[in-house]
C-alpha cells in the first residue's frame, strides 16, 4: 500500500496549523456525530474477494455464454487478440491528455493515425480525437453548428430515426438554451422517410441531424435532404455506424458537413456500456468551430518527422470566451484501440466484416419473416439491423429467449409507444447460421406457446 505521509510529516503539518492532533480538526462537528460506529462487515482476504466478485459476475448474461441479437447502438463484434495485446503496453495504458505535447510524440502519433483513419472512413477532411461516445458527439455537432452561425440560427432539425438516447443527450446539453429542437416530437412517424424533414428546414435552421443507417437499421440516400439544407444555408450532421461505412457510400459523398458516430464497433468490447468512443469529423472550413483536439504532422529543425498538438478548442488551452467546448479529456485509449482494429483489418478486411453483417442480417430477416405471426419491415434496404413486428409483447418474448440462452432484440416501444410489439434485431459476423436458426426456432415456439 502506498502511504504518502510519514508520522513525522503529519506531526509537522499539525504543528504548522497550530493543533495537537488530527482529532482537533473535527472539533466543530457535534461530538455525537464525530466518529460514528460504522456497520461494516469484517474484512476479507484477497482470495475471498475474488471469489465473491466471480460469483457476482456469473449472474450477468453476457455474449460469452449466450447468443446475442441485441444492438441498438452497441454491437457484439469480433475483436482480434492483437488489439488488447498492443493496447496493454505500459506506454499506451497509462497515457493521458498531452498537456505538454512536444514530449508526447507517441501519444500524438497515435492520435494522428486515428484522425487519419476516421477522416478516410467518413469521407471528411478532418477528424478530432475524440468524444466520450456517439451521444456526446451528436450533441457536440449541435454546439458546433450553433457556434458556426454565431448564435444567429436557432433551429435544429432532428430526425425521429436518430438514436433516442442521442436525442435525449442533445436535449440535456441544450436545456434552457434558446435553441428550437424540432422534427422528433411525440406523434411524429418514426418510420417516415428522411425527406419528410425537408418542409421543416428554413433560413433559421442551423443543423439537420440524421443517422446512417438509421436507428431502425434502414439505409437511405440523404442527398436530396442535404441539398435542401444547403440551399437554406444549414449544416447537416450524419451519425454513422463505422462498420457500415466499410460497405456503404460515405456521408462525405452525400455532401454531409459533420459526421459523428459511436466508435464501439471498432475493436471495443461491450463492457456493460463503456467506456466507448465518440467519432467526430468535419470539413476543413469548419475546423476552428470543432470541439476536442487535433494532432498534426510536421518536420522538426533537424528534418525529422514529428507530431504537434495543432488545434485545441478547449478553454484550458485558449481564452475562455474563444472556447467551443469544456471537454476535459478524450477517450485516448479507446481511440488507439480503434486505430489498431482498423489498421489490422485494412480496407478489404473492414468490407468483409460489413458484408458478413449485411448478408447474415438478411438471412435472419428472411427466415424470421417466414414464421407465422412475425413480420419484418421490408420498405427499405437495411444493413445489420431490422425491425420485426411480433405476435406478443417483446419483453415476454425476450424472457422466453433468455431461457434458451439467447439475448433477444431491443423493445422499440421503450422509446416509441406507437411501436408496441416491435423488436429491433441486430446481426453481426459473430452470429453463425446455426445461431440464427436457433433464434428462428425459439421465436416459432414462442408464437405457438
Amino acid at each position: 500500500m502506498y502511504i504518502p505521509h510519514t508520522d513525522v510529516d503529519r506531526e509537522e503539518m499539525l504543528r504548522v496549523i497550530g493543533i495537537d492532533s488530527i482529532d482537533d480538526l473535527f472539533l466543530d462537528v457535534p461530538e455525537k456525530h464525530r466518529f460514528p460506529q460504522l456497520n461494516i462487515p469484517p474484512g476479507l482476504t484477497e482470495m475471498e474477494v475474488v471469489s465473491d466478485l466471480a460469483n457476482l459476475a456469473q449472474t450477468n448474461s453476457t455474449v460469452m455464454d449466450k447468443v446475442c441479437f441485441l444492438g441498438a447502438g452497441a454491437y457484439n463484434h469480433y475483436i482480434p487478440a492483437a488489439v488488447d495485446s498492443i493496447l496493454r503496453r505500459g506506454e499506451f495504458y497509462t497515457a493521458y491528455t498531452p498537456y505538454q505535447p512536444e514530449i508526447s510524440q507517441g501519444t500524438l502519433q497515435g492520435i494522428f493515425d486515428y484522425q487519419s483513419l476516421i477522416a478516410a472512413l467518413t469521407g471528411m477532411d478532418v477528424s478530432n480525437a475524440s468524444h466520450y461516445d456517439g451521444a456526446t458527439a451528436a450533441a457536440e455537432a449541435v454546439n458546433m453548428a450553433y457556434a458556426n452561425f454565431r448564435g444567429k440560427k436557432k433551429k435544429i432539425v432532428l430526425s425521429p430515426a436518430l438514436h433516442p438516447q442521442y436525442r435525449e443527450t442533445i436535449r440535456t446539453y441544450n436545456l434552457g438554451s434558446e435553441l428550437d429542437l424540432v422534427g422528433d416530437h411525440p406523434g411524429t412517424d418514426p418510420a417516415g422517410h428522411p425527406d419528410d424533414l425537408i418542409p421543416l428546414i428554413d433560413q433559421n435552421t442551423a443543423l439537420v441531424q440524421v443517422q446512417y443507417p438509421d436507428f431502425f437499421g434502414r439505409v437511405y440516400d440523404y442527398t436530396r435532404l442535404i441539398d435542401s439544407a444547403h440551399r437554406h444555408g444549414a449544416l447537416v450532421a450524419v451519425s454513422a455506424n463505422p462498420i457500415a461505412l466499410g460497405l456503404l457510400k460515405t456521408p462525405g459523398d452525400f455532401g454531409a458537413d459533420i459526421v459523428t458516430g459511436e466508435g464501439q464497433p471498432l475493436g471495443l468490447p461491450l463492457s456493460l456500456g463503456g467506456p466507448y468512443l465518440g467519432l467526430f469529423a468535419t470539413r476543413q472550413k469548419y475546423v476552428r468551430k470543432m470541439a476536442g483536439r487535433i494532432a498534426g504532422e510536421t518536420i522538426d529543425v533537424n528534418g525529422n518527422r514529428g507530431f504537434v498538438l495543432t488545434l485545441v478548442a478547449r478553454e484550458q488551452h485558449i481564452r475562455r470566451e474563444k472556447a467551443t467546448s469544456n471537454i476535459c479529456t478524450n477517450q485516448g485509449l479507446m481511440a488507439l484501440a480503434s486505430s489498431i482494429y482498423l489498421s489490422m483489418l485494412g480496407k478489404s478486411g473492414l468490407r468483409a466484416v460489413a458484408e458478413l453483417c449485411f448478408h447474415k442480417a438478411h438471412y435472419a430477416a428472411q427466415t424470421i419473416d417466414s414464421i407465422n405471426g412475425y413480420e419484418v419491415w421490408k420498405t427499405q434496404t437495411y444493413f445489420n439491423e431490422f425491425v420485426v413486428e411480433t405476435p406478443k409483447p417483446v419483453a415476454e418474448i425476450n424472457q422466453k429467449l433468455l431461457e434458451q440462452d439467447i439475448i433477444g432484440g431491443f423493445d422499440l416501444s421503450t422509446y416509441y409507444p406507437g411501436l408496441k410489439n416491435h423488436m429491433l434485431l441486430a446481426v453481426t459476423e459473430m452470429n453463425s447460421r446455426q445461431d440464427i436458426d436457433k433464434l428462428a426456432g425459439a421465436l416459432s415456439e414462442v408464437s405457438h406457446g
